[in-house]
Parts: C-alpha cells; sequence; structure tokens
C-alpha cells in the first residue's frame, strides 16, 4: 500500500502510464542486493533509494580511501577510513528514510553467496574482479534470480540482464573467466571519474524496468564508449 508520504515523493515517475500506481507499489515491495559500494554502486544505489525500491541490500568489505573519491559518490574526505557499507547506509537513509537498507560488510565467497542472496529478487553486480562476477552469475543461476550485469574500464562500460525471462546469463557469452593478469583493470589502466556514473545509472534504469516490468535488454550486450560517444547493442 502506498502512503501520501510515497505520492507526493514519487508522483513525477508515477505519471508515466508505464509505472503508475502500480508500478510504485512493485518498487516498493522490491529486495534488491548490490555486490558492491564503489563507482558502480554509489550511482545505483543512490537511484534505487530516491526511486522507491523498499529494501536494499549493500555487500562490501572494503574501507574508504582517498583514490575513491573521485568517482565513488556517496562518500567525502571526512569518510576516509571508515567502512563502505556502513556509510553507504547513513548517507542513502539521509537521502529516503523510508526504505530499508542491509548492509553485508564481508567478501562475497562461495561459503556466504547463498546465504546472503536468499532474501533479495534481483541482484545488481557492481563488482570490479572477474572472480566475483563468475562467483555471482553463477550464484544467480543456481538460485534462479536475474541479475544485472555492468563493467567499466577507462571510457567505455558494458550492461546487460543475464538470467531472467529464459534469457542466457554470463557463461553463455563468455564460459570461462579470463586470467587475471591478461585482464586490463581500472587499478592498472584507470577510468573517467563520470563513467561509473552513466553506466551505473544505466544499470539502475534496467534494474528499475525489471522490477516493474518494463521490457529490459533481452540477450543484449550494451556497449557504450564515452570518448567517441559510440553505443553498440550487441545481440547473443
Amino acid at each position: 500500500m502506498l502512503s501520501i508520504q510515497d505520492i507526493l515523493r514519487y508522483n513525477k515517475q508515477m505519471m508515466l502510464p508505464e509505472i503508475g500506481e502500480s508500478g510504485q507499489k512493485k518498487l516498493k515491495n522490491a529486495k534488491t542486493l548490490i555486490i558492491g559500494a564503489g563507482g558502480l554502486g554509489c550511482p545505483i544505489l543512490q537511484y534505487l533509494t530516491t526511486t522507491g525500491v523498499g529494501t536494499i541490500g549493500i555487500v562490501d568489505f572494503d574501507k574508504i580511501e582517498l583514490h575513491n573519491l573521485h568517482r565513488q559518490i556517496l562518500y567525502t574526505e571526512n569518510h576516509i577510513g571508515l567502512s563502505k557499507v556502513e556509510t553507504a547506509k547513513n548517507v542513502l537513509t539521509e537521502l529516503n528514510p523510508h526504505i530499508k537498507i542491509i548492509p553485508f560488510e564481508e567478501k562475497l565467497a562461495q561459503n556466504n553467496c547463498e546465504t546472503i542472496f536468499e532474501s533479495f529478487d534481483l541482484i545488481i553486480d557492481g563488482s570490479d574482479n572477474f572472480a566475483t562476477r563468475y562467483l555471482v552469475n553463477d550464484t544467480c543461476v543456481k538460485m534462479n534470480k536475474p541479475l544485472i550485469y555492468g563493467s567499466i574500464l577507462k571510457f567505455e562500460g558494458q550492461v546487460a540482464v543475464f538470467n531472467y525471462n529464459g534469457n542466457k546469463n554470463l557463461r553463455d557469452l563468455f564460459p570461462e573467466p579470463p586470467n587475471p593478469e591478461d585482464v586490463p583493470n581500472c587499478s592498472m589502466n584507470g577510468v573517467i571519474g563520470t563513467l561509473p556514473g552513466i553506466i551505473g545509472a544505466i544499470m539502475a534504469n534496467e534494474a528499475l524496468k525489471l522490477i516493474m516490468g518494463i521490457p529490459v535488454l533481452n540477450n543484449e550486450l550494451l556497449i557504450f564508449n564515452t570518448l567517441d560517444w559510440n553505443l553498440i547493442k550487441l545481440k547473443f
């Protein structure tokens, strides 16, 4: 049931015929888990919070560092050294005190993945390494949970929706993870500060659509290069 507070807060998106009251109720009842409270996680968390997703889980074991601040926009210099998930929870609660934030300050691993995932109906992967991405994907397949996937590097990002309505998963596209030493990453190759915001917003957009039953990327990999504004959708 939507309250008067809900209607006043979300009325601009509820005006859209694709959303309306029924879509907002779906958002309020949704339980969504975000893996990583870093570059991608920060904008995803902000938009899911402000648009009214009722329960949001956050998994991250890192502390906030100075080099995070150019792209991880939930945090300030005053937060350096503090837990990302606890800080994110505090900031997000200020943005919207009417939703539930559940922090998991632990490293995602084989022995805790299913336990963490079981209470959520949608998983969003904002992690920064292939080992975690494949663990998240495989657990979603095993537990039959839809997955919003994203990755970023330099000026380019990728987004896909896996394991939803019978569509493919990460291993259908890339059967095995690459060797870590063969793969460039943000730590070694860098990323422009705005890119996580752009890709994170796209991931949040797909998550909101999925929750409300609006069509999402279907067996498509979105590749977005912000250096030359080249946008490609690959069917797979």
